[in-house]
């Protein structure tokens, strides 16, 4: 397998998405020792916010699926530029969780997290295998219906 996270991306039919800047008083990541931690990253489509609602009322489980996908392109945009493309920095994922805009009642989040969690294994291989959190919220930044963050734990 090529070490180009961009490479690996582009063999499943995707591009990585230009990388997002902070929105308010945060930095996109931080390396802490051989972990790093990047902040939440919501889905996008041409640089705008895409899949707003909540799901369980305006949005079905598929497009939260989606949601949490390009939520998890986004992510890797992310990782790309913090490791300079270069794949062979990376030991794994430790950890991924994903935050759901979803109704009281909403209870297939772990379905819709699966978007997310499937395509970074489908793009890391065993390293994109990791521990997830997956939860509900009442709302999320832009509207969005899902947002991730995920920890890193890099080559000493």
């Amino acid at each position: 397998m090529s070490d180009s996270l961009k490479h690996r991306v582009q063999q499943l039919g995707f591009e990585l998405p230009a990388p997002s800047q902070p929105i308010a008083n945060y930095v996109n990541h931080v390396r802490s020792q051989n972990l790093l931690l990047i902040s939440g990253q919501i889905p996008l489509l041409q640089g705008q916010p895409t899949l707003q609602g909540r799901l369980g009322e305006s949005l079905t489980v598929e497009q939260g699926t989606q949601a949490a996908e390009l939520a998890a392109l986004a992510l890797l945009a992310q990782l790309s530029v913090a490791l300079d493309d270069d794949l062979s920095r990376l030991q794994r994922i430790s950890q991924l969780g994903v935050f759901i805009a979803a109704s009281a009642d909403f209870q297939s989040h772990g379905i819709v997290a699966n978007g997310a969690s499937n395509l970074l294994v489908n793009a890391l291989g065993e390293k994109g295998r990791h521990a997830r959190t997956a939860v509900g919220v009442a709302s999320l930044p832009a509207g969005v219906a899902v947002e991730v963050d995920a920890i890193f734990e890099l080559k000493p």
